[in-house]
């Protein structure tokens, strides 16, 4: 079967997807990126906020007109949405033939055979197991660098959050399965891995009864080819002084950390069900820049959550005026049923959400462009992501840019360069998010 795959939502998603096509080609199957050329589509879907599931209903929608029609022979829905939603799925949009759930991707080949075969079904495999790991995987983002996903579901429980009802609590992958998928990433050229979990600093706690994250990235490290290993989604509050000196003191990881921290105010952080406080973040952030002065923090936060008051924004407004993060982005909040957030009393209009997003966005710009013109001067390492053929200038991430989220370094050069090269660059310029550079030819060879 020719199939088409969509893949929809977070990095965590993305490796589901890769791990399903995978197993797809091992069984004979091929892919297309048309809906003219496949013979099956699937959609691997998102609910985590309510542009994220309209996103994926509209996909799933338009696919099932294409089963309709006699265009394709299967429509298969898998992911959070489908966990979500399965009975709705099924009775509303009845051209949908399998719905997989979030820890059944393992049978997606069997889920294929039986839409083709004119059955339908569910398969949802239980939240507190992990899909099974054998096979082989496609790496979707150009072979140069991979998302490792070291857990899956989450036991943080905050009020807004839909996510340990579709993924379960909190499960580790095994280290040594870990190690065996980044190893073979690695062989396939993948350089840089970009570690991923609904929350990567409990790793291990559940398996081996301590935060061994510490102790995986110095396994990692030890993998050859691998030049980067960057971390995201690290709660502040379990942040501990062995990770610092993890990422402090190695040659491989990122001097980059992305801490959703949400909001600042305490009364709304309380609300949230968040573990921390205020007072606590800025310790974390004051401690993690004083031991690594070069970090460039990331942060996500949530724009009229229900009761923030004027006084609330305008706390979060001053926090994040004063601690200048290196990377930031704000969503508007979006009401999950089945979520305590949703119940709660003093829903703030959406005009509002929506002006307090603005406004933090904008503060954060003038933050940003400060920040990157103060880089002017800094030799740095640079990873090749393509070229501009026309205007002869290579497209680059440095150590504090996540691939998707972060902005780009543009280097001219007429040196011939191959997407997935390390080089060394002199930052000698800024555009707005973006750096402008050159190669250093002091550290050239």
């Amino acid at each position: 079967m020719k199939v088409l795959f969509i893949s929809l939502g977070c990095d965590k998603n993305l490796v589901d997807t890769e791990k399903m096509l995978g197993q797809l080609l091992e069984h004979g199957h091929s892919f297309t990126d048309s809906e003219e050329d496949a013979d099956a589509v699937v959609v691997n879907s998102c609910c985590f906020i309510g542009d994220a599931k309209e996103e994926s209903i509209q996909n799933i929608l338009d696919m099932a007109e294409l089963k309709k029609s006699g265009q394709i022979k299967a429509l298969i829905v898998c992911g959070c949405l489908a966990q979500r939603y399965r009975e709705e799925i099924r009775k509303e949009i009845p051209e949908v033939d399998e719905v997989l759930g979030t820890m059944a991707t393992d049978k997606i080949v069997e889920a294929l055979e039986q839409a083709v075969a004119g059955n339908t079904g569910c398969y949802l495999g239980a939240l507190d197991t992990l899909p099974l790991a054998d096979g082989r995987r496609v790496v979707t983002t150009g072979g140069h660098y991979a998302y490792l996903k070291i857990a899956e579901g989450c036991d943080k429980h905050c009020t807004y959050c839909i996510i340990p009802k579709v993924r379960g609590d909190y499960r580790s992958v095994p280290m040594e399965q870990l190690l065996a998928e980044a190893e073979d990433l690695a062989e396939k050229g993948v350089r840089e891995l970009i570690l991923v979990a609904q929350e990567t600093t409990l790793y291990g706690t559940d398996l081996y009864g301590k935060k061994a994250l510490p102790e995986l990235l110095k396994k990692l490290e030890a993998i050859p080819g691998i030049v980067w290993i960057r971390i995201l989604y690290c709660y502040p509050e379990e942040i501990n002084e062995e990770l610092i000196a993890a990422i402090r003191d190695s040659s491989k990881v990122c001097h980059y950390l992305d801490i959703p921290i949400q909001h600042a105010s305490d009364d709304v952080l309380h609300r949230m069900g968040r573990k921390t406080s205020e007072e606590q973040l800025r310790q974390t952030i004051a401690h993690l820049r004083e031991e690594i002065p070069d970090i460039a923090l990331r942060t996500t936060l949530i724009s009229g959550f229900p009761g923030e008051t004027q006084e609330d924004f305008e706390e979060l407004y001053r926090f994040v005026n004063e601690m200048e993060f290196e990377r930031l982005g704000v969503f508007p909040y979006s009401a999950e049923e089945d979520t305590p957030a949703a119940a709660m009393e003093n829903q703030i209009p959406e005009e509002v959400k929506n002006f307090r997003r603005d406004e933090l966005m904008e503060l954060q710009q003038a933050i940003a462009f400060e920040k990157a013109e103060n880089m002017v001067g800094r030799r740095l390492l640079a990873m090749i992501e393509g070229k501009v053929a026309e205007d002869n200038v290579y497209v680059a991430r440095t150590y504090m840019d996540a691939p998707g989220v972060d902005g780009f370094l543009f280097l001219r050069t007429d040196k011939q360069l191959m997407t997935g090269d390390f080089v060394p660059v002199i930052v000698t310029g800024s555009n707005e998010y973006d750096l402008i550079g050159e190669l250093d030819d002091e550290r050239t060879e």
